[in-house]
C-alpha cells in the first residue's frame, strides 16, 4: 500500500494562515510493498483541480483566494499497483491585501525616554459585550513590541515572544487566533512588552529603535449565529495602563512580575503615529515554542540560597510551582551557563544582561512562568524561598521545527558532539538565527549560519525558519550591494554596517544559505529570488577588491582589517587583531568562492551570459591569491591552517602546487598535535580538505583529538553544546580568562563550529547530494577507527536509512532508498552499485 508520510502547506500541517496567494505544497509517500507513485491529483475546496505527474512539491498558482475563508485542499496519490491515499489540509487565507479596520493605539501619557533600558509593560484591555451568540470570533494581531494575549485572564497564545523578530522597518507579522467568546461579557487583554523593537537590545543597549514605544494593531472579526458579523478594531475605545503585574520585562535583563497586583487604573489609550512602514503579512515564521520540560538533577544550599545544576546547557526560562508563599515574599532566580571555582554562577560573561527573574508572592499556593525574556543557562540559583516549598522545572523554548536526522556510531564522544550540534541549533534558532543565547548579544550574526545551514539542515526541517529569516537579509541589503554582519541590523553601529561595505564570509550568507536549501530540498525558486541579491553582493565584493589595487591586485580584497573579521576565534593567535589582520586571504578566497557559487546558480537558473562572467571573475580571483600569496604550494609570509584551508576548498591550487600546499597544512596540523587552528571561516572546511585528498588519517586525529584546542576537549571536559572558542574552558569546568580583547566574549553556546556535522553526515555517514533534494545521493563511508554506524535524515523524498558494520576483515552497508530516487553506493573495496528505491544489503571484504 502507498501511504502519504508528509503533507503540509507553506511548511505547516496546521493552523495554516497565510496571504501567499501561490502557497507551496510539499508532500512524500512511503510503501509497504515497494510500489511506485504514478500519478498525483490535487484539489481546493473552491473547485480548483490539478493532475501532476510524480514529484514532491507544488505551488498552487491560479486559484482564487479571498480573505479571512478557509479552503480544503486535498492530495491524492496513486501507485503503479492501483493502491490510492489521500490526505486533507486547511488552508485559511489571511488578510490578503484588505485594509487593516484597526489603527495603531498606544499609551501616549507614557513617555519613555531614559537610555539603555526596558519600557514598562502596556496592557491594553477590550471590554466586550454581545448581545447575541457567538458562532466565531478571530483575532488579527501584531505590536511594536512583545505581546501576551489573554482572555478572560487565561492566556491564548502558545508561542512566545510574538509576533516575532523581524526587520520592522521592511517587515512585520501578525497573528490569528480563534477565540472562545461563548456567553455575553469578556475581557480581552493584550500586555505589550517592549522586545525586540522598543526595548534595549544589541550590547550598546540601543532602545527605541523602531518606535518610541510600545503600539498594538487589531481586529476581532465576529460572525454571529444568526449570520450577521461585525470587525472590532482597535481604537481609542481600548483602555490601556502601565501599571500592572509586570514591573520589568527585558530580553537581556529578564522579569519582575507582583502577583497583588489586581486593582488597575485604566485609561483610554490613544492613536499612535507609528513613523516605520512595513509590510504587514500573516505570519511566515517558525514559532517559539516549548520543546521540552527539566528537572534539575542536582541541587544543593549554598550562601543562602539553592544552586540547581540541569545537566545540560539550554535555552529557555524556568518554571516555579510554589507550594506555599507569604504575601511579598520575593523570589529571585539568577541564570548562567557555567560556576566559578568558589562553585556559584559566573555571571561575567552575561556582561551587561542581568538574566534575573524576580517575583513578588501573593498569599499561598501559585505558579509563575515568565513571558518577554528567556535565557541561556544550565545553572540557576534561586533565594527568597526555601527549596521544600518550590518545585522547579526548565522550559526549553526554541523555534518550531520537526529533528528529522540521526547520527550514532561507535563512538560515545562523536555521539556527544553530535547532541552538542543538535542543542546549540536548538537553542540558537529562536525566531532568527542568532549568534548565543545567554549575554547581551543574541542577534542574527550571518557569518554563523553561513557556515552551519548544511549542518542545519541535516538536522532540523528548518527551510522555513530559513526562508524566514532570508526575507530580512534582502530587505535590509545596501545599495552598493553590502549585507550587514547582522539581521536584522538593528542598530548595530559602525564600521560593519556603513554601506556600501562588504564583509567576508558573514555577507556570504546570501549565496549560501539559499543554495544550502536549494541542494536540501531541490526547490530551485529559492535561487530565483535572492539571485539579485547575490550578483549586488558579488559585485560589492570585487568592487572593495579592486578598489584598493592595479593589475592582480585588483583581485585581492584587501581593506584595511579593522573593516572584517578575518580568521575569526582562529586558537592559533590570541589578539582579535591578529585575527583581522588575516582579512586579505580570508576575503579573497570569500571573493572566490562566491564567484564561483554564482556562476554555478546562474547556470542553474539559465543566465549564460552569468554563468561565464562569474566564472571568468572567479578565475581571476583564483590566479591572483596564488601569485600574490603563495610560492610553490607554501604561503609566502607566516603559515596559518585557514590560509591553505580555504584556497584548497575552493579549488585554487593546481598540480604539484595542491600537492605542496596539502602537505604544508598537515605539517602545521601536526606540528600543532592535530589541534585545530582555524578561525570561522575554515574550520568548516578543514576535514573535508584533508579526507577528500588522501590525508583520512589525519583528518580523523583531528577529529578525535581530545586535548584544547579541538572539538572533542569539549566533550571530554563535559560541555554540552557548541563553543564559541574551542578552548574557552579550563579541565576544572571554570571559564578560561579572556585575553584576546573582545571584552569577555566567551559563549559557551554557539553553533558555528558545529558545523563539522556537514563532515560527520557526508563522510563518516557518507551520505553526499548528487541531485539537489537527494532525489539523487551517493552513499561512500569513510570508516576510520570506527566500527559502526547509524545514521537517517528525512529528506523530500522520504527517510533515508545508513547503517554500516566492520567486523574482522568483513564490511555490511545497509541502505533504504526513498520513492521517486536512486543512490550510488561505494563500498571501501571501490566496488559501486545503482541502487533503486527500498531496502538494500551490500558488503565486501576490507
Amino acid at each position: 500500500m502507498i501511504h502519504i508520510k508528509k503533507f503540509t502547506i507553506e511548511g505547516l500541517s496546521s493552523h495554516i494562515v497565510s496571504d501567499s496567494i501561490t502557497p507551496l505544497l510539499e508532500f512524500f509517500c512511503e510503501s509497504d510493498t515497494n510500489s511506485t507513485l504514478t500519478k498525483i491529483h490535487i484539489s481546493v475546496s473552491n473547485g480548483f483541480e490539478v493532475d501532476l505527474e510524480p514529484c514532491v512539491f507544488y505551488r498552487l498558482k491560479g486559484v482564487l483566494f479571498e480573505p479571512y475563508q478557509k479552503y480544503e485542499v486535498t492530495l491524492k496519490v496513486l501507485d503503479d499497483q492501483g493502491n490510492e491515499d489521500e490526505k486533507t489540509l486547511i488552508y485559511e487565507f489571511g488578510k490578503g491585501n484588505d485594509p487593516w479596520i484597526g489603527k495603531w493605539i498606544t499609551d501616549s501619557e507614557y513617555q519613555f525616554t531614559e537610555k539603555r533600558i526596558d519600557p514598562k509593560v502596556m496592557l491594553f484591555r477590550k471590554k466586550l459585550s454581545f448581545t447575541k451568540p457567538v458562532k466565531e470570533a478571530k483575532l488579527y494581531v501584531t505590536a511594536l513590541g512583545v505581546y501576551r494575549l489573554e482572555v478572560d485572564k487565561k492566556r491564548v497564545n502558545e508561542a512566545f515572544l510574538k509576533p516575532g523578530f523581524t526587520s520592522y522597518a521592511h517587515n512585520l507579522m501578525y497573528q490569528v487566533y480563534p477565540l472562545n467568546l461563548h456567553g455575553q461579557n469578556h475581557d480581552l487583554d493584550i500586555y505589550v512588552a517592549g522586545g525586540w523593537a522598543v526595548g534595549s537590545f544589541i550590547y550598546s543597549r540601543v532602545n527605541r529603535h523602531y518606535a518610541k514605544r510600545q503600539a498594538l494593531l487589531a481586529e476581532l472579526r465576529v460572525q454571529y449565529e444568526d449570520g450577521s458579523s461585525e470587525v472590532i478594531p482597535s481604537d481609542e475605545s481600548w483602555l490601556v495602563t502601565t501599571e500592572n503585574k509586570y514591573k520589568l520585562a527585558s530580553l537581556y535583563d529578564g522579569e519582575t512580575l507582583d502577583a497583588n497586583v489586581n486593582e488597575l487604573q485604566f485609561h483610554q489609550s490613544h492613536f499612535e503615529t507609528v513613523k516605520i512602514k512595513p509590510k504587514i503579512v500573516a505570519d511566515y515564521s517558525s514559532d517559539i515554542k516549548v520543546k521540552m520540560e527539566m528537572r534539575p538533577i542536582s541541587m544543593k544550599s549554598m550562601n543562602g540560597k539553592t544552586l540547581y545544576d540541569f545537566g545540560q546547557n539550554l535555552t529557555g526560562i524556568i518554571s516555579l510551582h510554589i507550594k506555599e508563599a507569604k504575601q511579598g515574599d520575593t523570589i529571585i532566580v539568577k541564570h548562567a551557563e557555567v560556576l566559578q571555582k568558589d562553585g556559584d554562577l559566573d555571571l561575567s560573561l552575561l556582561r551587561s544582561a542581568k538574566a534575573t527573574l524576580t517575583y513578588v508572592c501573593k498569599e499561598g499556593e501559585q505558579d509563575y512562568t515568565p513571558e518577554f525574556t528567556y535565557m541561556g543557562f544550565r545553572y540557576i540559583t534561586i533565594e527568597g524561598i526555601d527549596p521544600s516549598k518550590v518545585e522547579v522545572k526548565a522550559l526549553h523554548l526554541t523555534s518550531e521545527m520537526d529533528e528529522v536526522s540521526s547520527f550514532h556510531c561507535s563512538d560515545k564522544m562523536l555521539n556527544q558532539l553530535q547532541s552538542n550540534i543538535v542543542w546549540s541549533g536548538r537553542n540558537n534558532f529562536e525566531d532568527i538565527p542568532t549568534d548565543c543565547p545567554q549575554r547581551d548579544e543574541r542577534m542574527g550574526w550571518t557569518g554563523d549560519i553561513s557556515i552551519f545551514a548544511p549542518t542545519a539542515l541535516f538536522n532540523f526541517d528548518c527551510d522555513r525558519f530559513l526562508k524566514k529569516w532570508l526575507v530580512d537579509v534582502k530587505s535590509e541589503q545596501r545599495k552598493g550591494g553590502s549585507i550587514p554582519v547582522t539581521v536584522p541590523i538593528h542598530g548595530y553601529g559602525l564600521p560593519y554596517t556603513m554601506p556600501p561595505l562588504a564583509v567576508d564570509f558573514w555577507g556570504d550568507c546570501i549565496l549560501t544559505v539559499p543554495y544550502a536549501i536549494y541542494q536540501n530540498t531541490g526547490e530551485k525558486e529559492v535561487l530565483e529570488t535572492y539571485y539579485d541579491s547575490m550578483k549586488r553582493y558579488v559585485e560589492a565584493e570585487h568592487f572593495w577588491a579592486k578598489i584598493w589595487g592595479v593589475g592582480k591586485y585588483r583581485y585581492i580584497w584587501h581593506t584595511p582589517s579593522m573593516l572584517h573579521f578575518g580568521d575569526w576565534v582562529s586558537p592559533e593567535v590570541d589578539k582579535m587583531s591578529e585575527w583581522q589582520k588575516r582579512s586579505k586571504y580570508t576575503a579573497t578566497a570569500s571573493l572566490k568562492r562566491c564567484a564561483s557559487l554564482l556562476s554555478e546558480v546562474a547556470s542553474i537558473l539559465g543566465k549564460k551570459e552569468d554563468e561565464k562572467k562569474y566564472a571568468e571573475l572567479a578565475s581571476k580571483v583564483k590566479d591572483a591569491y596564488i601569485s600574490v600569496f603563495t610560492e610553490n604550494g607554501k604561503l609566502k609570509k607566516k603559515e596559518f591552517q585557514t590560509g591553505y584551508v580555504l584556497p584548497l576548498a575552493f579549488d585554487m591550487f593546481e598540480g604539484t602546487d595542491k600537492e605542496n600546499a596539502l602537505k604544508n597544512l598537515v605539517k602545521l596540523i601536526e606540528d600543532n598535535h592535530y589541534c585545530i587552528g582555524t578561525g570561522f571561516p575554515g574550520t568548516p572546511f578543514i576535514l573535508f580538505v584533508l579526507a577528500d585528498n588522501g590525508y583520512e588519517d589525519v583528518a580523523f586525529k583531528m577529529l578525535m583529538n581530545t586535548e584544547a584546542p579541538s572539538w572533542l576537549y569539549n566533550v571530554k571536559v563535559g560541555g554540552t553544546t557548541i563553543w564559541e572558542k574551542f578552548d574557552g574552558m579550563l579541565e576544572d569546568g571554570t571559564c578560561r580568562p579572556s585575553k584576546d580583547g573582545t571584552g569577555n566574549m566567551v559563549s559557551f553556546d554557539h553553533y558555528a563550529s558545529g558545523s563539522v556535522g556537514e563532515f560527520l553526515y557526508t563522510r563518516i555517514g557518507g551520505l553526499r547530494i548528487l541531485e539537489p533534494g537527494y532525489k539523487k545521493f551517493e552513499v561512500k563511508p569513510i570508516l576510520g577507527p570506527l566500527t559502526s554506524l547509524e545514521e537517517s535524515t528525512l529528506t523530500p523524498y522520504g527517510k533515508i536509512e545508513i547503517k554500516w558494520k566492520k567486523e574482522n576483515d568483513d564490511f555490511t552497508l545497509e541502505i533504504l532508498v526513498p520513492m521517486l530516487t536512486s543512490c550510488k553506493a561505494v563500498l571501501p573495496d571501490g566496488s559501486q552499485k545503482e541502487l533503486s528505491s527500498g531496502r538494500h544489503i551490500l558488503t565486501c571484504k576490507l
